[in-house]
């Protein structure tokens, strides 16, 4: 079964499970998890969740996606019930799906995806990374010293009788050729690309970021 790899991670912050699939994980499942956890929580009877996930290779459509932004069908695709347009997901990528009652915790979904943002530029602070905010560009975006930009986290959130679901997709070190098969979230910009802590010269692993993605969740929630 899906949820035998599961693992539950021995992290204690409030009332918070921390799960993590350490073998590439099944979107469809990850989704279908996701749903029935968010309805737990709602009913009161399931803990908030932040599940830490890598993917096999694919593309998402998120429920702006236009169909003109698909450019290749090398990978998989699917319709996401998240926020956004088209994303990949891979190897390499930390995926974080992040289930909290949003009701429970006073959050708007304006703030809930603020502070979503603020701890990611929080953890990237702990690289020597400078993470940076856009208007109209959600997600966190990093400056070259020639002035472009590149995206290094892509944000897309559902919020279903205010609990949260899906959540953040970080660059750690995958195969970035695999954004060509997409317009990532619609943006169609020379100046605009997507980066990674490999390719910003830093050699962090999975367990590197993971830490400080836990060390800064209590800064933030």
């Amino acid at each position: 079964m899906f949820c035998m790899y599961l693992k539950k991670l021995d992290i204690n912050i409030g009332n918070i499970e921390w799960l993590e699939t350490k073998n590439l994980a099944n979107y469809e499942d990850c989704v279908k998890f996701m749903e029935k956890r968010a309805i737990g929580i709602r009913q009161n009877n399931e803990q908030e969740c932040v599940w830490l996930v890598q993917h096999t290779p694919l593309y998402t459509g998120g429920t702006s996606a236009l169909q003109q932004d698909l450019l290749s069908n090398e990978f998989p695709v699917y319709k996401s019930g998240r926020g956004g347009q088209y994303t990949y997901h891979g190897p390499g990528q930390r995926t974080v799906y992040v289930m909290l009652d949003l009701e429970k915790r006073g959050l708007g979904i304006k703030k809930f995806i603020c502070n979503l943002e603020q701890w990611i530029i929080n953890t990237l602070a702990d690289f020597d990374v400078i993470g940076e905010r856009r208007d109209g560009r959600v997600g966190i975006w990093v400056v070259n010293k020639d002035g472009s930009e590149d995206k290094i986290c892509a944000i897309g959130v559902r919020i279903k009788k205010w609990v949260s679901y899906h959540g953040i997709a970080f660059n750690i070190n995958p195969d970035l050729s695999h954004y060509k098969g997409i317009v990532p979230c619609g943006i169609n910009d020379n100046n605009l690309s997507v980066t990674s802590l490999e390719k910003l010269g830093i050699n962090a692993t999975m367990q590197d970021f993971d830490d400080a993605l836990i060390r800064n969740f209590t800064k933030i929630f």
